[in-house]
């Protein structure tokens, strides 16, 4: 009995040392595109744009939008 949860926990952790050097290497941040963005507005006026795919919208309306920055960390790989 004992020994079925052993061999259970020892193949999720293989599982996931595969799934973690299988995954896609992420992309490196780009600051200056972060300080180019411009703030989005709510405007009652203004319609609510339907997005259909991937699209850049350029004069978006919201109501509220994060904190403009980028973080950078360093991993060891």
């Amino acid at each position: 009995m004992i020994a079925g949860w052993i061999i259970a926990i020892v193949i999720s952790v293989a599982l996931q040392a595969v799934s973690m050097l299988l995954r896609p290497k992420a992309k490196s941040a780009r600051d200056a595109s972060v300080k180019e963005l411009e703030a989005p507005t709510a405007d009652r006026a203004k319609p609510v744009g339907v997005v259909f795919g991937r699209v850049i919208v350029k004069d978006p309306n919201v109501l509220w939008f994060g904190d403009k920055s980028s973080r950078t960390y360093q991993v060891k790989a």
